[in-house]
């Protein structure tokens, strides 16, 4: 099989099939996006009056920091039970000798995304494709079915997660009680974060200012003593990391 020829007939149908699905259900009319790995759940939105809901299977990931590929079967931290339907994929492409569809990681761009995303469309019986983008990751999903608003898959995004005044119902972040959008007060996080990136089940994205972290050395981490100064309070992701880019001072 000549893959070249093979992977330009599955993105030129792809094309196709983008076209027909923008302007069926509008998602460039949303402004925002949310995913939950756990329910595998797309949600697209501008306010909680208008919103639109996709099952979907994440295909992978691009790396703008390494310039590398990443099959989501093959990465650990994708959480997503669905991602070994992939596997066909990977199937074939070790039938036909074709790399890029059975090598987990490899050096790449982000055409390669939309190629393999292609193939997938094929195989799976997608509706379409979307990519979300992170301030390191392009992350690709395959869109496989709507959801309606009052499903009970909805009904638990919406119970687990934060629902904020400006952005609407996303995950939940903790974060001390001095920051604000007013004045930069520094952040310092409990691990390296992004925005949609996965998160581990005991996982939290959680923050405080430079003079929380003072005050947590003088006590040798969070006690009692410390936690009052904090006074953590409870934010969701979006707000997160509009504090984040605010008050990140660090040069």
């Amino acid at each position: 099989m000549n893959y070249e020829e093979y992977s330009k007939q599955r993105l030129d149908k792809l094309i196709k099939v983008q076209d027909e699905f923008k302007e069926v259900y509008k998602i460039d009319s949303y402004a925002n996006w949310f995913y939950d790995s756990e329910l595998e759940l797309l949600r697209l939105y501008n306010d909680n009056n208008d919103e639109a809901y996709f099952k979907y299977i994440p295909v992978g990931t691009y790396s703008l920091k390494s310039k590398t590929w990443m099959w989501s079967w093959y990465n650990d931290h994708s959480i997503e039970k669905n991602k070994n339907e992939l596997l066909v994929v990977k199937e074939f492409g070790i039938e036909n000798n074709c790399e890029k569809l059975f090598t987990g990681t490899f050096a790449s761009d982000e055409y390669d995304g939309w190629e393999l995303s292609s193939i997938c469309l094929e195989f799976l019986k997608g509706m379409a494709v979307y990519k979300v983008n992170s301030d390191e990751l392009v992350k690709y999903m395959l869109i496989i079915n709507v959801v309606d608003e009052d499903s009970s898959e909805v009904r638990i995004l919406k119970q687990k997660k934060v629902d904020c005044g400006s952005h609407g119902y996303s995950r939940p972040a903790f974060v001390c009680q001095h920051l604000d959008l007013e004045t930069p007060k520094g952040f310092e996080e409990a691990f390296d974060t992004c925005k949609g990136m996965d998160l581990e089940e005991d996982e939290d994205l959680q923050a405080w200012c430079s003079e929380c972290e003072k005050i947590r050395s003088e006590y040798d981490g969070w006690d009692e003593e410390s936690e009052k100064f904090a006074g953590i309070t409870l934010v969701c992701e979006n707000c997160y990391f509009e504090l984040k880019d605010f008050n990140n001072i660090r040069s």
